[in-house]
């Protein structure tokens, strides 16, 4: 099921992303001013953004009041340095377009959440740009914070038919290479791949200077496994097919996903990565309210 930028911004759906931003209005600006990386969280200054004096820095740039606060030296920064930049990365290959009973698609929810987050980034006047991939990088929409840009990132992907095989890593990869400053990345993917190349690839950025959120969005039937009695399951990128029990597979499969999810959790905390596990069962402004919320008590 795809669906068309009309179907994207009706009515419903935008008014979805309206009350998520009244709702959590608070809690937004908490989440993004906090990923802005200010020394000064909690101290009461007339402008938002200070960083630390450097060698070859303007001494008129020097904020004698914080010095008197602090005892270390500290310059205002520059505009340019205290946007915060987007990115939205969303993968569109064959397995995100799977659904068993829910009516969105793992493609067409990343879609509402990446939505949700270009218009509360766009709120704050920061740009957010767009990233989709399936084995490689195929469309990229510059950060931008105009009003018009989340319109623009919502036709592209309604053109979208996920397709084909992924590799998460190669995409990341090329996505790093292409960054000049610290930057969000704002990831959405199943992870159906072999963790290790995305591990990898994940550190890349961490090591680059840049923020991650890895949004792992997985279709309800994907984390509950309710079918019943003989099943044939086929991998969506391959073709490959699986003839199983539904009953007695339930258990050990659920206990998989899991184990599979708890080992992402565990080592994105590590690696001071956010993991956000989804599944479209829940909708899409309930969850990123709820991560948002979790989100704003860590700072």
């Amino acid at each position: 099921m795809t669906h068309g930028v009309g179907e994207y911004l009706k009515p419903e759906v935008i008014n979805q992303i309206k009350r998520l931003d009244l709702r959590a209005q608070f809690v937004v600006k908490g989440f993004l001013q906090g990923l802005h990386s200010s020394p000064l969280h909690g101290f009461s200054v007339e402008f938002s953004e200070h960083r630390e004096y450097r060698r070859g820095d303007d001494p008129r740039g020097i904020d004698w009041g914080v010095f008197a606060k602090t005892d270390k030296y500290y310059i205002r920064k520059f505009e340019a340095e205290t946007n915060l930049t987007g990115y939205i990365a969303v993968d569109q290959s064959q397995s995100m377009g799977y659904t068993y009973r829910q009516e969105l698609t793992k493609f067409d929810y990343s879609v509402c959440l990446a939505a949700s987050l270009a218009y509360l980034m766009i709120g704050q006047q920061d740009p957010v740009g767009l990233i989709t991939f399936d084995q490689k990088i195929r469309d990229c929409l510059k950060p931008k914070s105009s009003r018009k840009q989340l319109t623009n990132m919502l036709a592209l992907l309604s053109k979208l038919k996920p397709l084909g095989t992924t590799d998460i890593a190669h995409s990341l990869l090329q996505l790093a290479s292409m960054l000049r400053h610290q930057s969000l990345i704002m990831l959405f993917t199943d992870l159906l791949v072999d963790p290790l190349p995305v591990r990898q690839a994940l550190s890349r950025l961490k090591h680059g200077g840049h923020d991650v959120i890895v949004f792992h969005v997985l279709d309800e039937a994907e984390v509950t496994f309710p079918f019943e009695g003989a099943v044939v399951l086929e991998d969506p990128e391959t073709g490959d097919e699986v003839k199983l029990d539904g009953r007695s597979m339930r258990h050990p499969y659920q206990e998989a996903v899991r184990a599979f999810q708890e080992e992402y959790r565990q080592w994105c905390r590590r690696m001071r990565i956010d993991y956000v596990a989804m599944d479209t069962h829940t909708p899409f402004d309930k969850a990123l309210l709820e991560y948002l919320m979790n989100r704003r008590m860590r700072m």
